[in-house]
């Protein structure tokens, strides 16, 4: 314990209105006590920072901070990267499933914030391959697709977006008169929303002027999309959806994603009934586990390959998921570009919902 004391240096004043907040050179702070609690490390120091005054313990710096169950976030994270569901999660530790719940989210913004924070700068050097991924959230009658933008070499996913779809394809004349219903009471999601989906997630994905090659499916949103990037350079591949879905398909490293995506996700299972009640769990959950599969995960488990990260060179090694959640991110010091700062503060509503959370804690990661 005492040496836990002894080691720990704050790397800055964790309160956003301080000045030493985002720089700490000249920064001078004092030991301010400790406190003990339940759970390992039990005690824990406390600091005053010299400038604002403002007490913080080493616990402001974990991502652990403030949750009453730390045991169950780092055993959250790799569960819901085995495809088990909440109330699966939580058996083991014996917590609530909505306790699961809130590591999940908390999980998902780390993510986010992870994933800008170590994005690949400068300009994209291999083509970009774009498609959706279809499921829904709360029910069936309402659909999304998140679109996602991929390395065609590295297989590294440079961003996605969500986008809230109409129900289509075959339905009783029972369901259709129940869509109307429910289109009347809530609204009818944009129908260009695809468009406008892809091009925001090319915008992340290349976010200065260049020249980009982008391969596609057939879909008639992509051309709109692209022509609506006037910055960028743009040469358009399109490719059947209806060739094979094989390695030699110009499509592979999306439709790799796609597998992955229904393969380790349990909300996105065909007939689960672990499916997302909300779109923002959607995009939390995705977000963890595309910081999982860009840095952790290997290209091929049994013959290696390095991770997107490695075939990108942002890592000599590939990264386990405890480095990924050693130190808490701070939204005050990422800036997430928009709709990514949307999906951080809990702002991507689902209709159905009347009176959603949003993540409105000031002091709480």
């Amino acid at each position: 314990m005492v040496s836990h004391e002894v080691a720990f240096v704050p790397p800055h004043c964790p309160r956003s209105d301080c000045r030493f907040h985002h720089c700490a050179q000249g920064w001078r702070w004092r030991r301010h006590g400790s406190f003990t609690r339940d759970c390992s490390p039990r005690r824990i120091p406390r600091f005053r920072c010299g400038h604002c005054g403002h007490t913080f313990s080493s616990q402001t710096f974990s991502t652990t901070y403030w949750l009453k169950r730390p045991d169950v976030l780092e055993r959250t994270a790799h569960q819901l990267l085995a495809c088990s569901g909440f109330r699966q999660i939580a058996r083991k530790p014996r917590c609530s499933p909505s306790t699961v719940r809130r590591h999940a989210a908390r999980l998902g913004r780390h993510a986010l914030l992870w994933l800008e924070l170590h994005r690949p700068h400068g300009p994209v050097t291999e083509p970009l391959v774009v498609d959706g991924f279809e499921g829904f959230a709360f029910s069936q009658y309402h659909p999304l697709y998140l679109n996602l933008v991929v390395g065609a070499r590295s297989h590294h996913t440079y961003a996605f977006t969500l986008t809230e779809l109409r129900r289509k394809g075959r339905m009783t004349a029972e369901q259709k008169r129940r869509r109307t219903e429910l289109e009347r009471d809530f609204g009818r999601p944009d129908p260009r929303g695809i468009e406008q989906g892809t091009r925001a997630a090319l915008r992340l994905a290349a976010p200065e002027p260049q020249a980009l090659l982008v391969r596609s499916d057939e879909h008639t949103d992509y051309p709109p999309a692209l022509r609506g990037l006037p910055e960028h350079r743009i040469r358009h591949e399109r490719t059947s959806s209806r060739q094979a879905r094989t390695a030699g398909n110009p499509l592979f490293p999306v439709n790799r994603l796609d597998l992955l995506l229904r393969h380790n996700s349990a909300n996105h299972k065909r007939e689960t009934i672990a499916f997302s009640k909300r779109f923002q769990s959607v995009v939390e959950r995705a977000a963890w586990l595309l910081a999982w599969l860009n840095w952790s995960k290997p290209f091929s488990e049994r013959h290696g390959g390095g991770t997107p990260a490695m075939r990108l060179g942002l890592s000599d090694r590939p990264v386990p998921i405890e480095e990924i959640l050693r130190w808490r991110l701070f939204p005050s010091q990422v800036e997430l570009p928009p709709p990514l700062d949307e999906y951080y503060w809990g702002r991507l509503r689902t209709r159905r919902i009347a009176r959603e959370q949003a993540h409105e804690l000031k002091l709480a990661c």
